[in-house]
């Protein structure tokens, strides 16, 4: 199941391969050389620059990213590259990500935070990631409150934003190289097995072997450094990538070739009353085949290999599917004499504009709150200097979305109703889930009950539901996977340092005690609580103490997540040539257009809703604060109508 959902595309598991290549040839030689020297040294430190450089040409690293001559094309590539003039390779798919603060690795290059087992840090050992779970993490259902303010689209819409910018795949490798240990059945660590061991005092420890087991992330190719850095294999831009693919392979196969009108390719077997699904996967084996036998529907094919792990995520890839293929229809009615080049290339720049304004002007003023303005002012301009790169931090903060999450997807009918006969279905059941989608339905019930139905609060007493820390794919691995834990070990496993060393990194105040602690988290008894496990706030897992901090008012993180989010929107927004507010990227009247556009505009235009609230990110009741679609406009995309002199055939 982990694999499936890390599963590499197309030019991607070259990139993977040839790392893991490298690696494990540095760890081959290491082993060798500790046999002539016992005492400490850096393999890489060892090997001169003519034996790297042959290694790097065997592995095949020594091709991956050769310089490139970018083309005039006024359109993104669908690999990122040449976004950048300066430094082609900026933002693009399979790259490495961005380090803000050095990586403390425990060797300093390579082995995970915590390794070591009662090795300390600062004087005092990391807890098992499962034990900060349980103690940290955990609280009991019944006493769920909800975020009155905020729906299940606001969370909803966090994942989709996520799934634009960084996936980070796991090593190739199911095994470790030298004792050819299963890392899925064994609780052996060592590389690439990271497992999350279980404490004592935890009802699932029986014999003392049990584990979560967990595969390490895929490093990037590098020569040059010996410190470890993971591999993004998408594009860092908010650029759509999750609807049309960071590898051209992919993005090939989700357009409609039959014809010359622009479009996306659809499913020929299922429709949704009218409209239209993704198309299926193409592999009958896979997961969402797997997982339930006597229905055998396969996954749906989208930009991301994630777009069916459930079905909230599901219905918002097919949303934007319908949107690219409707703007596409409108513009060959406009424009008559474009080709289908013409019109995909339009239409997918007209999406990702859609996506940044709803991101940047609608959602994550909901999320930063009085923080916006200081973490991510307002758009500027272009900057060619700026990295947009996705930061290594970013990809553990930004897990704060899984702390919005309630225990069901839930599903309402026209007018708002329960959709029986099942309205509220538990999330561990939903899980690449694809014929909830393709034959309970539709998509219109999943919005319906994203839309009407509240986000949970994050607050320290009620962090995670259990649905995703004891239960997390739990129809294929038995066990359950513990999302939260993971989460903690992630940042472990990529060196990320602690709590206090980002605290400083965004100028904040680094508690050094209990008492400075309980005054950043307003608690006392919390901040008691993470001192007994860590035993300093040093030690403090960047996830754990991000998603613990007091709301900023507004906002629905702390200060801390806000640095780290904020600081990644602006890069990206700042270092992007096409990002919409850039005036050389669309017309006024053309940028005046998207900015009209919101969700609830799409959700019209693309479903058989007919009432929709205004904002779809904030806590809405029903019949209060809707509207009749009928009293929603769709987009205005006569801006786009070529003038008689241009509109020749292309």
């Amino acid at each position: 199941m982990m694999a499936f959902t890390k599963q590499p595309v197309g030019k991607s598991r070259n990139f993977i391969r040839s790392a893991d290549y490298f690696d494990l040839t540095l760890q081959l030689v290491n082993e060798r050389l500790k046999k002539m020297h016992p005492g400490p040294f850096n393999v890489s430190d060892v090997l001169t620059a003519k034996q790297k450089a042959v290694l790097s040409q065997l592995s095949g690293c020594a091709y991956q990213h050769l310089p490139k001559e970018c083309d005039s094309s006024p359109y993104r590539t669908i690999t990122g590259e040449c976004n950048n003039r300066k430094n082609p390779i900026l933002g693009a798919s399979n790259t490495g990500f961005k380090r803000l603060l050095k990586p403390d690795y425990e060797d300093g290059a390579t082995l995970p935070r915590g390794w070591t087992k009662d090795r300390p840090i600062n004087g005092f050992t990391l807890p098992l990631a499962r034990k900060v779970s349980n103690e940290i993490v955990k609280f009991p259902t019944e006493s769920l409150v909800l975020d009155e303010d905020r729906s299940l689209m606001f969370m909803q819409w966090g994942q989709w934003i996520d799934h634009d910018t960084s996936l980070t795949p796991d090593v190739p490798s199911r095994t470790t190289f030298f004792e050819g240990v299963d890392c899925e059945k064994s609780c052996v660590q060592a590389h690439p097995c990271f497992p999350l061991m279980i404490p004592l005092n935890d009802s699932r420890y029986v014999n003392g072997s049990e584990c979560i087991p967990m595969f390490r992330h895929a490093p990037m190719c590098s020569s040059v450094s010996p410190v470890r850095e993971q591999i993004n294999v998408v594009t860092a831009y908010t650029d759509g990538s999750q609807v049309y693919g960071s590898d051209i392979k992919l993005a090939t196969a989700l357009r409609n070739n039959t014809n010359q009108l622009g479009l996306l390719t659809v499913n020929e077997q299922f429709t949704d009353n009218g409209f239209p699904f993704l198309p299926f996967s193409g592999d009958p084996e896979d997961i969402c085949t797997k997982i339930n036998q006597s229905v055998a529907l396969q996954c749906f094919l989208s930009g991301d290999v994630r777009g069916s792990e459930q079905p909230g995520l599901t219905a918002f890839h097919t949303l934007f599917m319908r949107e690219h293929n409707r703007i596409a229809t409108e513009l060959h009615k406009l424009n008559p004499k474009w080709n289908g080049e013409k019109l995909y290339q339009e239409a997918r720049k007209i999406i990702g504009s859609i996506i940044q304004k709803i991101m940047h002007k609608d959602w994550l003023p909901l999320l930063l709150g009085s923080e916006m303005s200081k973490v991510l002012p307002n758009y500027q301009s272009y900057n060619e200097d700026e990295d947009p790169a996705v930061s290594n931090a970013f990809t553990i903060a930004f897990r704060m979305g899984h702390t919005l999450i309630q225990p069901f997807i839930y599903r309402l009918a026209e007018g708002y109703i329960p959709y029986e006969p099942e309205p509220a279905v538990p999330i561990h059941q939903t899980f690449f889930a694809s014929w909830i989608v393709a034959k309970e339905g539709g998509v219109d019930p999943i919005f319906r009950g994203m839309i009407a139905n509240k986000a949970k609060v994050i607050g320290q007493n009620q962090i995670m539901v259990e649905e995703l820390r004891d239960r997390l794919f739990k129809l294929v691995i038995p066990i359950g996977l513990d999302l939260a834990a993971i989460n903690i070990q992630r940042g472990r496993e990529h060196g990320l340092a602690g709590y206090n060393a980002w605290r400083r990194f965004c100028n904040l105040s680094a508690p050094q005690n209990v008492d400075e602690l309980a005054i950043v988290m307003k608690n006392r008894e919390f901040a008691e609580k993470l001192m007994e496990l860590y035993g300093t706030p040093e030690n403090i897992d960047l996830w754990v103490g991000g998603v613990s901090e007091p709301s900023v008012p507004g906002g629905r993180i702390g200060e801390l997540l806000s640095c780290i989010i904020g600081d990644q929107f602006r890069r990206s927004r700042d270092g992007d040539r096409f990002h919409y507010e850039n005036p050389s990227v669309f017309s006024l009247e053309q940028k005046t257009s998207i900015e009209n556009v919101t969700m609830a505009h799409i959700l019209c235009a693309n479903t058989n809703i007919k009432q929709v609230p205004e904002n779809v990110f904030l806590g809405n009741s029903y019949p209060k604060d809707f509207l009749n679609c009928t009293d929603m406009p769709k987009m205005d995309l006569k801006p786009w109508k070529a003038k008689n002199t241009d509109n020749v055939k292309e």
